[in-house]
């Protein structure tokens, strides 16, 4: 029976944490506000942006919402034009771990961020191994994260059922949408939320390291 691994990427794929904050610090800037703390701002990584930044900045009306976002869009976006793939670098072990899943000929590979199509596919563009995930679904098309939405459209899209697939992130976020999707979740301790907060929110397990992923998966789908 074909098995489903639901990817998140920052945090989880890729250490995008430099980016991210240079870029929520240019949000702040376009309404003369100085940015949260680091991890503050990490703290809400996963989320959809607009979602994200109303959690940051609350007292914020709409119209200052929408400038941060398009601050932080034009940010991120020359950020990672002049600085390639080294902007968001993928974790040790990450691509070792998904071309391993990817020859296995019942494991199919998708991905659900929070990122925006543009940034999703401005990243994948980087991979030679872009096409072991079968789907990619994104904050442009989905309500955010912990919405079930993106992990539902990965389920259908791949013809899998909810049993047979498991999530794979560094927040809380994301083990609350595999949940919320009937899908188990595995959490990874190297990302923006610990370890205790990920199994609070519902982690089958929590990996310390990339080369821990295969075993955890086959624990829990043989187990």
């Amino acid at each position: 029976m074909t098995k489903l691994v639901i990817f998140d990427v920052d945090g989880t794929l890729v250490d995008s944490q430099a980016h991210i904050i240079m870029s929520m610090e240019a949000a702040f800037a376009t309404v003369g506000q100085a940015a949260p703390d680091r991890d503050t701002i990490l703290s809400i990584v996963g989320l959809s942006l607009p979602v994200a930044m109303r959690e940051l900045a609350p007292e914020a009306d709409d119209a200052a919402i929408a400038r941060m976002v398009d601050g932080y869009k034009d940010a991120f976006q020359t950020h990672r034009l002049k600085q390639g793939a080294a902007a968001s670098p993928l974790y040790p072990g990450a691509e070792e771990a998904l071309r391993t899943l990817g020859a296995q000929g019942d494991v199919v590979l998708a991905i659900a961020t929070g990122k925006s199509r543009r940034g999703l596919d401005a990243l994948l563009a980087d991979w030679a191994f872009a096409d072991l995930f079968v789907t990619t679904q994104c904050a442009d098309d989905h309500p955010s994260k912990p919405h079930p939405s993106m992990v539902l459209s990965c389920l259908t899209d791949c013809n899998v059922a909810a049993s047979e697939a498991v999530v794979i992130g560094d927040t809380t976020y994301d083990m609350e949408m595999a949940r919320a999707s009937r899908v188990q979740g595995i959490g990874v301790r190297w990302g923006y939320h610990g370890g205790e907060a990920l199994m609070a929110a519902g982690a089958h397990v929590v990996l310390d390291d990339f080369g821990q992923l295969n075993a955890a998966l086959d624990e829990m789908w043989k187990g």
